[in-house]
């Protein structure tokens, strides 16, 4: 069994596999707002999904004024977790990571929340580095850049941050990960930035250009992109949004009568769609945006904190299109454990080749 995952008690019936089934492999992410997990099976392309799972748990609620995860959160985190490690353990997956990223990182008892899931669940979670949340990002979107522009800017928006990762597609080699130029951390998500402005009895333009500006200003002071500018001024560079609330605002955008992760991950919107959007959400009252069958009552509160997000992205780094992306940091540990498992079959194989079986014996 993965060391992500410590099994409480026998093995689960159906854990065992079949000889000659294709092996799953697990990743989980608990941020600030969601915990998700996502089981599949290695394709020649890609891998092909088994099964998902998602809940809103709210982790991060409140901890920007505490400074600590609440009981009431961890709770509800607990019970996810609990479900997942279940799913694991029943498709007897070969390889799990499980990651916690801005509300363990910055809680002070952020710790002590992650040994306590490992003791009530089995579930280990490993919390991540902004870096490496951003990293896992881009991998997660590989198949989304598009290489006929220079540059691409991928945005996550968490509950408790957002990453931004500044991708040179220009130097890019087929078969391998464009280089990351520049990424950075802006310690605001859509729980904390809704937290932060309260939305009040009616939404307006007003509060949501705070909301706007407030971002903006974190963005500026990051310099280190700056080399990239002229190719973003040039509108030689494509943003991809990657966030429960940007696939909400394309969901909004298509007028699908339910959320449909295939016609919304990989459609690309021009930023007067996204602006389109984001102002038929201002022009709605809270209950009409919960009434919205791609948002629902759980994100009538953050979508427009969201929607703010991703127009101060788009005013301090133009660019025309945006694609929208249903995938993020599970597809990405998903891609780096296949990929480390191949690479590793692969060098077990020219060590066998170069020494003979027992040196493959002994590597084993």
């Amino acid at each position: 069994m993965s060391q992500a995952l410590r099994a409480p008690g026998p093995v689960l019936r159906g854990q065992e596999k079949s000889v000659g089934e294709a092996p799953c492999y697990a990743a989980l992410d608990l941020g600030t707002n969601n915990c998700r997990l996502l089981i599949a099976t290695p394709t020649p392309h890609g891998f092909r999904v088994v099964e998902a799972y998602s809940r809103i748990v709210r982790l991060g609620e409140g901890l920007g004024a505490s400074g600590r995860l609440s009981d009431e959160a961890m709770e509800r985190a607990l019970a996810a977790l609990k479900v997942s490690g279940e799913k694991v353990r029943r498709r007897g997956v070969l390889k799990f990571r499980a990651i916690a990223t801005q509300a363990c990182r910055i809680a002070a008892n952020g710790p002590a929340f992650v040994n306590r899931v490992a003791n009530e669940t089995g579930v280990k979670l490993q919390i991540i580095t902004a870096q490496e949340e951003a990293k896992l990002s881009v991998t997660g979107c590989l198949n989304l850049l598009d290489h006929r522009h220079e540059a691409a800017l991928v945005v996550d928006v968490g509950g408790g941050s957002t990453e931004l990762s500044w991708v040179d597609l220009k130097a890019a080699v087929p078969g391998q990960t464009p280089p990351v130029r520049a990424w950075l951390s802006v310690p605001i998500g859509v729980v904390t930035l809704a937290e932060r402005f309260p939305e009040g009895e009616i939404a307006t333009t007003g509060w949501f250009r705070e909301m706007v500006e407030h971002v903006k200003a974190e963005i500026a002071a990051f310099k280190r992109a700056d080399p990239m500018k002229p190719i973003f001024d040039a509108d030689r560079a494509h943003l991809v949004g990657t966030s429960g609330a940007i696939t909400s605002l394309a969901g909004m955008h298509l007028r699908l009568p339910r959320y449909d992760r295939n016609r919304v991950d990989g459609i690309w919107m021009s930023r007067a769609q996204c602006d389109a959007a984001a102002d038929d959400l201002l022009a709605l009252s809270a209950a009409q945006r919960a009434a919205q069958p791609c948002i629902g009552p759980d994100r009538a509160d953050l979508v427009l904190a969201g929607a703010a997000i991703l127009q101060a992205v788009q005013e301090q780094w133009p660019c025309s299109r945006v694609r929208v992306a249903d995938r993020g940091l599970r597809e990405g540990i998903l891609l780096s454990l296949m990929s480390e498992r191949a690479n590793g079959r692969r060098r077990r194989k020219r060590r066998s080749r170069r020494g003979g079986g027992r040196i493959a014996q002994a590597a084993e």
